[in-house]
């Protein structure tokens, strides 16, 4: 099934029904007096976050949604039926936001998490409301309400605890093929990785966290080169970001420092709270540098890089240095956590300048 993880609908809710104006007339009853019902209630619309769904797909292909109109009431003190809600079942962690203001309506982070896009119109009332001891014969009635017409935009943001970021081909997709059971395509070309994936990594009993992986950035990716930053959106909901730097490029000319600079950048330009989420670097391929060689090339790649915070030298294709580095991450998530409470999204912290 093809990933889509963004969508534009339209939502349209039920009218109310109208109220009535009507009389008893029945023979022996000559005083009978009113008996209209009410409109019954607009049906309205409502997104329900489905563990079940894992895209928005669906709605790249039905995007209008309506909901219908409430019955309108009768004499002989019938009431209206009132019309059926609309629900549309989105992937856990769709954010819904009005397209023409951009007012967030809703964050569905939980799965079964509830809330109305447009509400039904009310149903009018009936002459029987307006009776009094001075007005016995009311001829007053009122409209059904009408329902609300919205445009609204759907962003779906994966839930998972920590991310990767990379050049393409850096190693992402085997990394998380090498933690998780997730089995992402890998391949030896650039992007390869064409949609997010989640992999689940168990480091002990009762002690696992989600990992993403998203398709790789390239430098200018915010002015639509490569693939574009459009995934990052899926790195939002992380407490870390795992910055894998491929230490042994196919090609020579291939600076590893410079390209680790330019997805810092990327990140930068596409949202500062994301920049200054905790990231460590995560040198990968390691394996293709001998041995005795090792320590010069990673000293020198973190110098021009600028890096003095935490960082890891892997091997994702051997397993080497990848249970460590799943022990670091599972130990932060618990200590970030405290005493299970989330953590704080976004939070400030000072981090090294990698431009410098």
């Amino acid at each position: 099934m093809k990933f889509v993880d963004e969508a534009i609908i339209e939502v349209h809710s039920g009218k109310g029904g109208d109220g009535v104006a009507s009389f008893r007339r029945e023979k022996f009853v000559p005083r009978g007096g009113p008996d209209g019902g009410d409109g019954g209630r607009g049906g309205g619309i409502y997104a329900v976050a489905d563990r079940n769904v894992n895209t928005l797909i669906d709605y790249r292909f039905a995007r209008i949604h309506r909901a219908k109109d409430g019955e309108n009431g009768r004499g002989s003190d019938q009431y209206g039926r009132s019309a059926a809600d609309v629900v549309l079942r989105v992937p856990v962690g769709t954010v819904v936001s009005d397209l023409e203001s951009g007012e967030l309506i809703t964050d569905l982070g939980h799965d079964g998490e509830r809330a109305l896009l447009a509400a039904g119109g009310a149903g009018g009332l009936g002459n029987l409301h307006f009776k009094s001891s001075i007005n016995r014969a009311p001829r007053q009635f009122t409209r059904g309400g009408e329902g609300e017409h919205r445009r609204l935009k759907l962003e779906l943001k994966l839930l998972a605890d920590v991310g990767l970021l990379g050049m393409p081909n850096a190693g992402k997709s085997t990394l998380i093929r090498a933690l998780s059971a997730a089995r992402p395509k890998v391949a030896d070309y650039p992007f390869t990785t064409l949609a997010p994936s989640l992999g689940v990594v168990r480091v002990d009993v009762n002690r696992s966290f989600v990992l993403a992986d998203i398709p790789g950035l390239i430098e200018g990716a915010a002015e639509g080169a490569g693939l574009g930053h459009q995934f990052l959106r899926h790195l939002a909901r992380t407490r870390l970001l795992l910055h894998l730097v491929d230490v042994a490029p196919l090609d020579e000319a291939v600076d590893p420092a410079r390209e680790a600079k330019a997805i810092v950048k990327e990140l930068k330009k596409y949202d500062e709270a994301l920049y200054l989420k905790p990231r460590w670097v995560v040198l990968n391929k390691i394996d293709m540098i001998a041995a005795d060689a090792r320590p010069g090339v990673v000293r020198r790649l973190l110098k021009d890089f600028g890096w003095k915070d935490k960082s890891f030298i892997i091997s994702a294709l051997t397993g080497e240095g990848c249970r460590e580095l799943s022990f670091a991450v599972m130990q932060h998530l618990e200590q970030d956590s405290g005493s299970g409470s989330p953590a704080k999204p976004g939070r400030k912290r000072k981090i090294p300048n990698p431009e410098l």
